[in-house]
């Protein structure tokens, strides 16, 4: 028996790992304006790969490429080592999932999985047993002879999901495809969305502006602004390890400190801090030098919040005043002033009850904040 492959689950780190899908320098321009600048990107087959950015970044631009809707300035585009630049869209061994879900309101739930196959002209016992199979898979089959207008949001995105994939796509692509679901359906929808992923096998490309959602469902999510890629890494990587300030501010939320490296050793660095009492210690190396700017970043939920001063002064501390107070629930949220004005946002986990209204740390207390050598992250730009 062969030795399984330990990285069968992250082939983005097999150096003999043959992309699913690759894009070579992927230019696109609209008159004078690039909408996406010279991109590269490899997609690895089962992934679910999300494009993430905001408004205007180029993701929704570089999905309809890979969709043929849109043809490349520059550049190429490969899926399953065949070149697909020029390929239109309806030759593709891709399809795709609107926003809107686009079902065609006059048709019963099953005619609209259908709908594709019979264009295609497959046969119709296969189509019958298709549509059955998907509509299972969906848990819809007790709704194949509703119209569309009459299900729930979550149940109309399920019957565009399986219109998608009846077809047996070699790649789904996914444009924004739980915008318009509430807040609850949504995260109880990324999971099914998940699952059906993952028994299908098929590689999904999803487009999203939702952080939280990017966070969930993806294996990789690559972060767009302006064009192109800021960075491109599993969830855990982006989180933990922003490379700019755009991602560590994109991603979730951090506090930003500007100093200067003071020290700079292989195992940790010292930044002096612009704020005159705090000097910071970070436990790992950088390839800065020393004397340079940068900014340490710290994400709220991994600072200490107390109205008890630390026994001992050392790096990582701060003390401040507490401007705010927001009460989420599972969490408690606090904005605290330090000594050169700087808010300091730190979260921290409700696990106990609060006695009356009355917070453990409230508006106006001192407190002081502190966190560990590997919480804080070093960022040059």
């Amino acid at each position: 028996m062969s030795e399984q492959n330990p990285l069968a689950d992250r082939p983005w780190l097999d150096p003999d790992a043959e992309p699913f899908i690759q894009l070579r320098g992927v230019t696109k321009r609209f008159g004078t304006f690039t909408a996406v600048d010279n991109v590269d990107l490899q997609i690895y087959q089962g992934e679910l790969f999300c494009l993430l950015g905001g408004s205007g970044c180029g993701k929704t631009t570089l999905l309809r490429m890979l969709a043929g809707f849109d043809t490349p300035t520059s550049g190429s585009i490969h899926i399953d080592g065949a070149d697909m630049t020029d390929v239109p869209p309806y030759e593709r061994p891709v399809n795709m999932m609107f926003q809107s879900y686009a079902l065609f309101p006059h048709m019963t739930v099953e005619q609209n999985v259908a709908y594709g196959l019979k264009r295609d002209g497959v046969d119709k016992q296969e189509i019958v047993q298709r549509v059955a199979e998907m509509l299972d898979m969906v848990e819809l089959s007790q709704f194949a002879k509703r119209k569309p207008h009459q299900l729930s949001g979550g149940q109309r995105q399920r019957v565009a999901l399986a219109r998608a994939l009846v077809k047996r796509p070699k790649v789904l692509l996914l444009d924004e495809p739980l915008g318009a679901l509430d807040k609850r359906l949504r995260e109880q929808t990324q999971y099914e969305l998940m699952n059906i992923q993952d028994q299908l096998g098929v590689t999904f490309v999803v487009v999203t502006h939702d952080q939280e959602e990017a966070m969930i469902l993806s294996t990789r999510i690559a972060v767009m602004d302006t064009g192109g890629f800021v960075q491109i890494g599993t969830p855990t990587e982006i989180y933990e390890s922003p490379e700019t300030r755009f991602v560590a501010s994109f991603i979730g939320s951090a506090n930003m400190f500007e100093g200067r490296i003071t020290e700079d050793s292989a195992d940790h660095v010292v930044v002096r801090s612009s704020v005159p009492e705090c000097e910071f210690y970070i436990d790992h190396g950088v390839s800065i030098k020393e004397g340079s700017k940068v900014w340490v970043a710290v994400r709220p939920e991994k600072i200490r919040i107390s109205v008890s001063a630390p026994e001992n002064a050392a790096a990582n501390q701060l003390s401040g005043t507490v401007r705010g107070v927001g009460y989420l629930g599972n969490t408690s949220t606090y904005r605290v002033q330090v000594s050169d004005g700087h808010i300091v946002e730190v979260t921290r986990p409700n696990q106990s009850r609060p006695r009356g209204d009355k917070h453990a740390v409230d508006w106006d207390d001192v407190v002081h904040l502190s966190w560990e050598p590997s919480s804080a992250v070093v960022l040059s730009k």
